[in-house]
């Protein structure tokens, strides 16, 4: 049986709500999601922590809330330097690795993610991994658009979404129907 992992847990406000910032005690980045998606943080927790977990709150963690702080205050190259630990499978583990090599400000397509991956007929995989992956923002699941260029479903809302591509310069107002390619 696994042992119960040991979590630090704190929240921080930003311009889109409420984010929650989990690591462990060893410095790395476990989770973060939006305060009302808690729940699914938790479920995401129990899968990737099958011995438990107990959270344990922690003032600026491993230095992640500063972090997100800046993200949202402009310092946008702050998350590529972050430390993430994971657990899925391999093939989700790619996925999410493939992600991280999304530069700000650029997008893929699902199609695109899956050849990122080394799967590329596996295009609806990848979307599940992408909707699986528990460190948004820093894995930038939000970076995923559809193969015609417009906004996908994202976990955190699509206003949400919509907001961290502009905020990370990928939106272009001058492109009909909000297309991002």
């Amino acid at each position: 049986m696994s042992a119960v992992s040991r979590l630090l847990i704190d929240r921080t406000a930003t311009p889109i709500g409420e984010l929650i910032v989990v690591a462990d005690e060893d410095g790395a980045l476990r989770a973060i999601d939006w305060t009302d998606h808690e729940d699914r943080l938790h479920r995401l927790l129990r899968l990737h922590h099958p011995g438990g977990y107990e959270l344990r709150l922690s003032r600026d963690p491993g230095g992640f809330t500063r972090a997100m702080d800046a993200y949202f205050a402009g310092e946008l190259a702050v998350i590529d330097r972050l430390p993430v630990r994971t657990g899925g499978t391999p093939f989700q583990r790619a996925v999410w690795a493939a992600l991280r090599g999304i530069p700000c400000g650029g997008t893929v397509s699902y199609r695109e993610l899956a050849v990122l991956a080394g799967r590329p007929a596996a295009v609806r995989a990848a979307g599940h991994a992408n909707g699986a992956n528990p460190v948004g923002i820093v894995v930038p699941c939000h970076r995923v658009i559809g193969s015609d260029g417009t906004l996908t479903g994202y976990g955190g809302g699509m206003e949400r979404k919509r907001w961290l591509l502009a905020h990370e310069g990928a939106f272009r107002p001058d492109r009909p129907f909000g297309l991002f390619h």
